[in-house]
């Protein structure tokens, strides 16, 4: 079903800079589309188990870095039932393979970008996890790399594809609480301190050095290693790239807006005394200037231990536990409870969303309750659909859309680290007359080490 280069190829291609046209594959809608997962903890696992349940689709291929990971994956694919599929402790090497359609990346963030320009260049379609960048410059470079080979690119912001949260969205565009003029993003999670580590050997069979890729090597230790990666700036982007970036895109496709004209953000890494870089507490403010001249607003928020509810998000039920009908939903939570969703807030009233399917709203100045309202998702079969129909325009996350709310995220990230507020120009995604912001947005004060650049031309 598809074709594409040589490894050796794709290696020239990824350290010069340089550009190798993908031939246009067609699709019949009975093929079986071959698909290789790259990274298996966490996130990973749960793309096969989406392989698993998405009819006509063949996990083909398994690549991680770590040799434990990739052989407890392989048990875990024998007990789903599953054929077993090639192994790879490289992913240059797996774009050798022309029998592979398609390519899903749930590695870490500093990695998303350049695996999926990499994938372009060899001719593969691409589900990227959130976020869809490390910086803004790698999500521009990969959203040109799509378009230049004809790929079909789907970012991993699964309330796209919720028949939830694509309802309550309706609905507000709709004009259920009026002209909506702020929307309020919240990722409250509740993250323990991470501790110190020391320096230490890497482990048996893990590949730092490709682990690392494009990031610069400080030393191994097991808080720059697996999930704790997310709070290094050079590997990750804080909770406001991880949890919250699913919130951010939620928030601005509910108010109809693109890129902002003005962002700050202030917080903190209060608390504890740990390793940790990036914040625990974060509160960022968004400005949009509309065509018709009025703005709209945007707030998010991120806190990282014990809270409230707001608009009762966390607590009205939702996600994948559907309750029995009759049951009230309102109760107290139970465990170590978050609130993650989004408050959309207009003249008539308000509306919450709950994480990815969920949704309820308050109208009049009474505040009427309405009913809890939910949707399943299935943002991989969207992807799948479109790897056989070559329509781009029916994804329903697409990697155009994933650079704009990132750019939110990165734009929040610069002004928490410089410490004032960015004015930002969306039409040449810059920040004005700011040098050292634009660096940041490039990355370009951690640098790349060579042979893992996002190239400048694609």
């Amino acid at each position: 079903m598809s074709s594409g280069p040589t490894r050796r190829d794709v290696l020239k291609v990824a350290a010069a800079g340089g550009a190798l046209l993908a031939p246009y594959r067609a699709s019949g809608a009975n093929d079986r589309v071959r698909v290789a997962v790259v990274g298996l903890r966490g996130r990973g696992f749960d793309h096969i188990k989406k392989i698993k349940d998405t009819p006509g689709v063949e996990l083909a291929a398994i690549v991680d870095v770590d040799e434990k990971v990739l052989a407890d994956r392989l048990g875990d694919i024998e007990k789903l039932g599953l054929a077993k599929p090639k192994t790879f402790g490289d992913i240059r090497k797996m774009l050798e393979d022309q029998s592979i359609d398609a390519i899903t990346i749930a590695a870490p963030n500093h990695w998303h970008s350049l695996m999926g320009i990499w994938a372009c260049q060899a001719g593969k379609d691409v589900y990227v996890e959130k976020p869809l960048s490390h910086n803004w410059w790698e999500g521009k470079q990969l959203v040109a790399a799509v378009n230049r080979y004809n790929r079909i690119a789907q970012h991993g912001t699964q309330s796209r594809s919720s028949i939830g949260a694509r309802e309550a969205i309706q609905k507000i565009h709709d004009g259920l609480v009026g002209d909506v003029y702020l929307a309020r993003g919240l990722c409250y999670k509740w993250r323990d301190t991470i501790g110190r580590k020391p320096r230490e050997a890497v482990p048996a069979g893990f590949n730092y050095d490709l682990w690392l890729g494009p990031a610069p090597d400080r030393g191994f230790t097991r808080n720059r290693y697996h999930y704790n990666w997310h709070w290094f700036w050079d590997t990750g982007n804080g909770d406001l790239g991880n949890q919250g970036i699913h919130e951010v895109d939620t928030a601005r496709w509910g108010l109809g807006v693109k890129f902002p004209n003005k962002v700050s953000a202030i917080g903190g890494h209060v608390m504890f005394d740990d390793d940790q870089e990036t914040p625990n507490v974060l509160n960022c403010a968004y400005e949009f200037n509309m065509p018709d001249g009025k703005r709209r607003l945007m707030e998010f928020e991120v806190r990282h231990w014990m809270t409230n509810h707001e608009a009762e998000i966390g607590v009205f039920g939702g996600g994948s536990v559907l309750p029995a009908a009759g049951v009230n939903t309102l109760g107290p939570p139970t465990g170590k409870p978050g609130t993650i969703g989004n408050i959309f807030y207009g003249p008539g009233g308000y509306l919450a969303i709950q994480e990815y399917e969920s949704y309820k709203y308050w109208l009049g100045e009474k505040q009427e309750p309405s009913p809890v309202s939910r949707g399943k998702e299935n943002h991989f079969a969207n992807f799948i659909e479109c790897v056989r129909s070559r329509k781009k325009e029916d994804l329903n996350a697409p990697v155009e859309e994933g650079h704009i709310s990132c750019t939110l995220v990165h734009l929040a990230n610069v002004s928490y680290r410089l410490g004032r507020t960015l004015n930002f120009d969306p039409v040449t995604e810059q920040v004005i007359g700011d040098d050292e912001a634009n660096r940041l947005l490039r990355d370009a004060d951690r640098g790349y080490r060579a042979g893992f650049t996002i190239p400048d031309t694609v």
